[in-house]
């Protein structure tokens, strides 16, 4: 905390508590992923780089969503009561300051917006801002009736005049205030309504009462959309896998084809990354400079260094990491697994809990067992080792440099540096045997 006295602190209240009933799921609405983690996540995220403290108020028995707003504090509303009784929750969080109220089904808020919000509730003058769109659809959203640049009040839409329907500017739902003045009006809000709830919009009225200036601060639709069901869900997603594309591709990332990539919101791809059709990257992955996804490839906690090459068909699982140079090719799957720099693992291989030396060759159909069905064991092999294709590496393993594995071999001890090992039965061969063989089985068949 700074000590600078003209500081203001600004404290952000997630609301959280949503179930998910318009999903049909039996997890809270704050907990469904978007781009590789949950939507309470993407907002915490955006909302910590603006805001000085966050809290998040919950529902009773949900301690997935309190495991995911981890460590910021959570408050439970035992009474779903409505958003102004939520907010209210959190009270004993606001201190003093600026508090805003947002919502964990807004999860595509971003950090900008929020900012502008924050900016214009601190302007000379301005009790309470709000955030509002004008959405492609109106629809039955509640509309923001301005006059002189100021809110008058918020009606909705089964409310709303034919006039008051035809305007196009509507309310997201986010305000922001004092801390002390927005207490207050959170103590006032009533619930005279169908439902019986306490409105957090309801606050609006209750500013424009006490004849504060209400300012709306406009956002593009895609930010504000709310998320209440599998359909809105999917169209999140959409959203911001467009925006994570073109931010990468604003990077000096090469997408083929864009639409057909999706990123997690931590993905780190660098300039001069080359990404084919139809690549699918999970949360953790970390790609460095000119190195290339090719197509059809799926990547997750993994990092690929600089001038890599993995794929087409390559499943890069957690906790590896590709060298620089190095190749991974079709149908490759590897998981806790280091390649050091130039090695090659090109044709349909599993590499686990495995670290493979510098410029070492993985023949095609090479398996690393490192299961024994109750632990997992490591594989050690030295650089410039070859191992040949269809062979067995039964962990634990450790091969060293420069050895040279026999194809088809299998291969359960230890193999020293410099060394031939040959894991494989002795091939027999019966001259003339196999076209006997064949001759009987023709004759069986005709003879029925």
């Amino acid at each position: 905390m700074t000590s600078d006295p003209a500081f203001r602190p600004a404290t952000a209240v997630l609301l959280a508590a949503g179930l998910g009933t318009r999903m049909k799921s039996s997890r809270p609405k704050a907990v469904q992923h978007l781009a590789g983690g949950p939507m309470l996540v993407h907002l915490l995220r955006n909302a910590a780089e603006v805001f000085d403290r966050l809290v998040v108020v919950i529902g009773p028995d949900m301690a997935e969503v309190a495991e995911v707003a981890a460590p910021y504090p959570v408050v439970i509303q035992h009474e779903r009561l409505g958003t102004a009784h939520a907010a209210l929750q959190a009270a004993d969080w606001f201190g003093e300051g600026d508090v805003a109220v947002l919502y964990a089904d807004n999860p595509l808020i971003s950090a900008q917006t929020l900012s502008a919000l924050l900016d214009e509730r601190r302007k000379p003058g301005v009790g309470l801002a709000l955030l509002a769109m004008r959405p492609a659809a109106p629809a039955r959203y509640g509309r923001v009736v301005t006059h002189a640049g100021n809110v008058e009040r918020i009606v909705e839409w089964s409310d709303a005049t034919p006039e008051e329907r035809a305007i196009d500017l509507c309310n997201a739902g986010v305000l922001c205030a004092d801390a002390t003045d927005f207490r207050r009006w959170l103590e006032a809000v009533g619930n005279d309504n169908a439902k019986g709830e306490f409105y957090l919009t309801d606050v609006v009225d209750l500013a424009v009462a006490e004849h504060a200036q209400v300012r709306a601060v406009e956002a593009a639709e895609d930010e504000l959309r709310g998320v209440n069901s599998r359909s809105e869900l999917a169209q999140a997603e959409a959203a911001l896998q467009k925006r994570l594309r073109q931010n990468a591709m604003d990077n000096g990332v090469t997408l083929v084809a864009p639409e057909t990539v999706f990123l997690a919101t931590d993905t780190q791809l660098a300039a001069d990354v080359l990404v084919e059709p139809n690549v699918v990257f999970g949360p953790g992955v970390i790609v460095h400079e000119g190195a290339v996804i090719r197509a059809f490839s799926h990547l997750e906690g993994c990092e690929v260094h600089s001038g890599a090459i993995v794929g087409p068909y390559a499943r890069l699982r957690s906790e590896t990491t590709i060298g620089t140079n190095a190749r991974v090719g079709n149908f490759v799957e590897l998981k806790s697994a280091e390649l050091g720099a130039g090695v090659k693992v090109n044709h349909l291989s599993y590499i686990g809990n495995a670290q493979v030396g510098a410029h070492s060759n993985i023949g095609a159909g090479t398996i690393v067992c490192n299961y024994d069905g109750v632990f997992k064991h490591t594989t050690s092999i030295g650089k410039n080792t070859f191992v040949g294709s269809n062979s067995v590496l039964v962990a634990p393993v450790e091969i060293g440099e420069n050895a040279l594995i026999a194809a088809g071999s299998t291969i359960t001890n230890n193999v020293p540096s410099n060394a031939l090992a040959l894991g494989r039965a002795r091939q027999t061969t019966k001259p003339e045997r196999g076209k006997l063989f064949k001759d009987a089985l023709k004759a069986k068949k005709e003879n029925g």
